[in-house]
């Protein structure tokens, strides 16, 4: 593969891709040589702020050029990355920037009509290894705040660092050092900081490149976020690495994807399965002739939405995948994998993880140079995430065909027991994502005096009843598998990075 640290990735597609189009962002054009000299720029100004090789960078920002350049100039700089979640609270926000001991921030000054520094500011919290704040204005003008520096004054200062300072930090990047601290989404507890390497980063996103065939033809429509691995890693350098051209959408509309998808000759879409439900749900979809590949991955990721995500949007290769933040990329279907395959299976090892499945009921545990390196100043958590042979724990319930193909059943966490039978939300989803009308679904466990729990299935959709989704679930399910219950909701309630928060839904399971 040759790069193996992202520096060199930046530099290298520089000089393979030239003036082809990198970034496209609004009236924002940029080919890869001067999307080098944005970076080194921003390089240049993070070490005039007195940030360090082996410090640490917060990017608290939407999918925008903003969140490339200052993700990109800080591990040009030498510093590792810490990507911020865009939905966090401004608690969560410092408890990240407390616990990553984070010398920069880079945040949005308005975005989703919040302020993001003045809630942190408010907050009161102490932030002592806090030296610098950079002000992004998405929408309004920029207004000076006290302790900050606005964009544009932020790249003025690297007129004080000469370009040699910055080449000499890229140089002396090594593929073993932390590129990055991604926090888990927090879905079960206080989240935890993933440290990955600069190699770990590069290597996954070439084999999930490589397994989508991505070229420097293809334009790349980054719906997922640039703060989760999949808008970030399997984004942001899966362009780097291939040419690509990158298109960021900053929050997820229909109406706007679609018009980018014929303005831009879009070709490549990854997202959550909800992101292709969307698309298929809007009357009016223009050209979109352009299409090549689809990226999806779930536990439901239903037949009839890859056969419609053929026929009606023109997608001629749909793949599924899985992962997770502590491996990124574990398994893929290939290019000419039947529809079944794909809509059953999340594919097969990929990025040169082992894959096995451990114990009853059957947990999903991998293994391989791509496992993270650790949690951030948490052995203890560490340790019983990847045991002393290297296996990384996924909490993932699944099988593997004699294929190595893998079907995820479940989580462990989610699963409950009704009547002394094991039930896994996941392949009831599955069943229910086959009823018409059903747009989405989240089952979740209720107790229950006699069974101990039973479900109940939360669904989105249209034209349905109670005794409806029931009697279709007893046509396909065993007894105990079929949900008792039945609530329709306008959406599902989810994280920014797409996972059904069934915890917000087993609040409400009266």
């Amino acid at each position: 593969m040759g790069q193996t640290t992202i520096p060199a990735v930046v530099r290298d597609a520089a000089a393979k891709f030239g003036s082809a189009e990198a970034l496209v962002d609004g009236s924002v054009r940029l080919g890869y040589d001067q999307l080098l000299e944005r970076v080194q720029t921003v390089a240049r100004a993070f070490a005039a702020c007195g940030v360090q090789a082996g410090d640490r960078v917060a990017v608290a920002l939407p999918n925008t050029h903003h969140w490339v350049f200052a993700a990109l100039g800080a591990l040009y700089a030498g510093a590792a990355l810490i990507p911020v979640n865009t939905r966090f609270t401004a608690t969560e926000t410092v408890d990240l920037l407390v616990r990553g001991r984070a010398k920069a921030l880079v945040v949005a000054a308005d975005f989703l009509g919040t302020d993001r520094h003045a809630a942190i500011r408010e907050t009161g919290a102490a932030l002592p290894d806090l030296a610098t704040v950079v002000r992004v204005p998405l929408q309004k003008p920029h207004r000076p705040v006290e302790g900050t520096v606005g964009w544009d004054e932020f790249l003025a200062m690297a007129e004080r660092v000469p370009p040699a300072e910055a080449e000499a930090r890229a140089d002396a990047v090594g593929p073993d050092e932390v590129s990055d601290i991604l926090f888990t989404s927090g879905t079960s507890g206080r989240s935890k900081g993933v440290l990955s390497a600069h190699r770990q980063t590069v290597e996954v996103a070439a084999a999930w490149a490589d397994c989508g065939q991505v070229t420097a033809d293809d334009r790349y429509l980054v719906i997922n976020p640039f703060f989760h691995s999949f808008g970030y890693k399997a984004g942001i350098v899966v362009g780097l690495l291939t040419g690509a051209t990158i298109v960021p959408q900053a929050v997820f509309d229909v109406r706007a994807a679609l018009k980018a998808i014929e303005r831009e000759r879009i070709s490549v879409v990854p997202g959550a399965p909800t992101v292709f439900q969307s698309l298929l749900h809007e009357p009016r979809k223009g050209d979109l002739s352009s299409l090549r590949l689809a990226v999806t991955g779930a536990a439901t990721v239903p037949a009839s939405l890859v056969r419609r995500m053929r026929s009606e949007l023109g997608f001629e290769t749909i793949l599924t995948a899985y992962g997770l933040t502590e491996a990124v990329v574990v398994t893929m279907c290939r290019p000419g994998d039947p529809a079944e395959l794909v809509a059953s299976t999340s594919g097969r090892a990929t990025a040169g993880f082992e894959v096995a499945i451990e114990g009853s009921p059957g947990e999903i545990v991998v293994r391989g140079p791509n496992v993270m390196l650790g949690y951030l100043d948490d052995p203890e958590a560490t340790a019983k995430a990847v045991d002393e042979r290297g296996w990384l724990h996924t909490g993932d319930v699944g099988e593997l065909d004699a294929a190595g193909n893998l079907t995820i059943t479940g989580r462990l966490k989610d699963m409950y027991i009704c009547g002394g039978f094991n039930v896994y939300p996941a392949e009831v989803e599955h069943a229910l994502t086959e009823l018409p009308g059903v747009r989405d679904v989240a089952v979740v466990g209720v107790p229950d005096e006699r069974l101990g729990e039973v479900g109940k299935a939360f669904v989105v959709g249209a034209g349905l009843t109670e005794e409806a989704v029931i009697a279709f679930c007893r046509e396909r399910l065993a007894n105990y598998k079929t949900p008792r219950f039945v609530a329709f909701l306008d959406e599902l309630p989810r994280n920014a990075s797409g996972k059904v928060l069934k915890r917000l839904l087993t609040e409400e399971k009266a």
